[in-house]
């Protein structure tokens, strides 16, 4: 805080790191606030990458592709992104559950559901990956289609409508990363008698993310 005006990224700063921790601290009560640093970074990483698609750095307009294209729309950033905080969640289910209760939450509620835990886990990275990357990759598939079967003369128009909308799926898919992101470290760190309640609470958050990426 500054004791003079806040300016409009002081604002900005504080309303995004409000809306996380209000966020971490309603999913994992006080606890929570430790993970607001890496919700922030994460959202705010995967916004700036979104959005640098946004910029027009195509050296001809229509006919060419961009210099700048949204490093995102790569699937290696999206699967390092991906990762990073699967690794990183794990090693906090590790840390909050101990080796012994790690391998055990894999058979909650049933043992016979271990198999499934299993391979639920390690679809995880693949999921935030191509929830990401689909998206942005659709955008500048949108754009290639355009530019092929478009006039070269109506492209550029065709662009200028289509760019804003890129900014508002960016914003979409930066805070469903974010979300799911917490919502795991939840997950990783939570005792056997919430263990079932938060599964479903993710998997509902995983139905809607994937609900609201395909609209």
């Amino acid at each position: 805080m500054t004791s003079g005006v806040p300016s409009k990224i002081q604002i900005f700063w504080e309303f995004l790191y409000d809306q996380v921790k209000d966020l971490a601290e309603s999913a994992m009560g006080p606890k929570g606030r430790r993970f607001v640093p890496i919700g922030v970074t994460v959202f705010l990483f995967i916004l700036i990458c979104n959005w640098i698609g946004f910029i027009p750095s195509a050296m001809h307009p229509g006919s060419s592709g961009e210099i700048l294209p949204a490093p995102t729309g790569d699937v290696n950033l999206p699967l390092a992104m991906a990762l990073l905080v699967i690794v990183w969640v794990h090693l906090e289910s590790f840390r909050a559950r101990g080796i012994r209760g790690y391998f055990r939450h894999y058979k909650q509620p049933y043992t016979a559901l271990a198999p499934i835990n299993i391979i639920e886990e390690i679809t995880k990275p693949v999921t935030l990956t191509f929830r990401l990357f689909g998206n942005l990759f659709s955008g500048g598939l949108m754009i290639a289609v355009m530019t092929t079967l478009l006039p070269i003369y109506v492209v550029p128009f065709g662009e200028i409508i289509w760019k804003p909308f890129e900014l508002f799926i960016g914003a979409i898919q930066a805070y469903i990363f974010m979300l799911l992101t917490i919502l795991y470290f939840t997950f990783a760190t939570s005792n056997e008698d919430h263990e079932v309640e938060i599964r479903h609470t993710v998997h509902d958050a995983e139905q809607r993310a994937l609900h609201e990426a395909s609209h």
